[in-house]
């Protein structure tokens, strides 16, 4: 896992339209902001550099939680070779096969399921 993005800090072309610092997400999430340290971590959550800040999607954490498939889907992320701008690139990839039309969208709706076999497929 990576904190930081890679040599270029080159943004992703597609990616989430809002963000939250870690306090922020601490904040949301009613927790102290060491837990969400723990979290990035433990691969709960994904969190990449962007003006020199550490920023997480804000559609990752609705409704005041972390999205129920999330931590899954980024393991296998992980294990597959993706590092977290990689992993960020292909949570916000446009797929028009999806009904969010991108695997982050699809994995607060219906879709988890779908994403984590994509996601696992990666690894072979």
């Amino acid at each position: 896992m990576t904190d930081s993005a890679p040599a270029g800090n080159a943004a992703p072309e597609a990616g989430p339209a809002d963000w939250l610092t870690l306090p922020d997400v601490a904040e949301r999430l009613e927790l102290p902001i060491s837990k969400v340290h723990q979290m990035i971590r433990d691969r709960e959550l994904i969190a990449v550099r962007r003006d020199g800040v550490r920023r997480i999607p804000a559609d990752l954490v609705a409704n005041h939680t972390v999205l129920k498939h999330l931590p899954g889907v980024l393991t296998l992320l992980a294990d597959a070779g993706y590092d977290d701008e990689a992993a960020l690139r292909w949570l916000y990839e446009p797929d028009d096969s999806l009904p969010g039309r991108t695997p982050a969208t699809a994995l607060a709706g219906d879709q988890a399921r779908e994403i984590k076999r994509r996601a696992q497929a990666l690894g072979f």
